[in-house]
């Protein structure tokens, strides 16, 4: 790796405030039937970058941070099968500290995205598999094998050389299809009045209610916010790659409510909660 500089790009939004760093690894695939790399430095640099909203805020070029550095040592990188690992619990646990006083302290020490260059050149497709896997002290408690753990402890990064705009910038920017930008799946107000479908007859309360329903597409690879099971992770990153192989995910309800209804049976007013009527939350399935 001697003469080697390479940027990895990683999405940290999905870690709350009060959530520690128990263990961090950075895993990078080698190449096929490859030799270890020479016993030569690694610098490790971490930085925090903004992220960019839409194309004013990357015309702007937002500064990122340099958050830690430090020469990996024999002790932190290990070989397995055809990764090499490096350890940064260390350094990585101290960036994400030093992160939370960033908005107020000086410019001192920043340097701009693209080493001088707020470049919007298209990125160079990726040439290896990168992993990082985190360890957090909140697992249990952030109920996690109710989405994708595998979206959780390792989210796949793009390797870039330095001074081009990630992939995962790019990905970000919303798509269009003749001209018009593809809406992401969400919740939207879908109004359910029992009149309409024949059940106001017995139905006393309520004639109508807001059930919601789930509208748009699923992204791919999709993000922690459309709460994908693993499976659905996995398809998302198949369609990714295979396009034209691989069918998207769906649009689909991840959380319901109850409905109190107020009816008749056999001449008898009745009381009961009925499951599924309401949509909560809307993600990928």
């Amino acid at each position: 790796m001697e003469g080697q500089h390479w940027t990895f790009a990683f999405d940290f939004s999905f870690l709350i405030q009060e959530e520690k760093l128990a263990g961090a690894e950075l895993r990078l695939q080698l190449e096929p039937l490859g030799e270890p790399p020479a016993e030569a430095p690694i610098l490790v640099e971490i930085f925090h970058q903004p992220r960019w909203e839409d194309e004013d805020q990357a015309s702007a070029c937002p500064e990122r941070r340099r958050l830690a550095s430090f020469v990996v040592t024999d002790s932190q990188v290990s070989f397995s099968s055809d990764s090499m690992v490096l350890r940064v619990t260390e350094a990585l646990a101290r960036g994400l500290e030093a992160l939370s006083g960033a908005e107020d302290a000086p410019s001192a020490g920043r340097t701009d995205a693209a080493g001088g260059e707020c470049g919007h050149r298209a990125p160079e497709p990726p040439v290896s598999d990168v992993q990082l896997t985190l360890y957090s002290n909140m697992a249990e408690q952030r109920g996690r094998p109710a989405g994708s753990t595998l979206l959780w402890e390792a989210e796949s990064s793009w390797r870039a050389r330095e001074g081009r705009v990630s992939q995962e910038r790019a990905k970000r920017k919303p798509r269009r299809r003749n001209g018009l930008a593809i809406r992401q799946c969400r919740r939207v107000r879908f109004q359910v009045d029992f009149n309409l479908i024949g059940w106001g007859s017995w139905v006393i309360y309520p004639k109508q209610y807001e059930a919601f329903r789930c509208e748009g597409e699923c992204p791919n690879p999709m993000e922690e916010r459309f709460s994908p099971t693993n499976h659905a992770y996995i398809q998302s990153l198949l369609k990714f790659y295979q396009p034209h192989q691989v069918p998207s995910t769906c649009c689909a309800p991840v959380k319901t409510k109850a409905l109190s209804m107020l009816y008749l049976e056999n001449g008898k007013v009745l009381l009961d909660h009925h499951k599924d009527m309401i949509v909560e939350e809307c993600g990928c399935r």
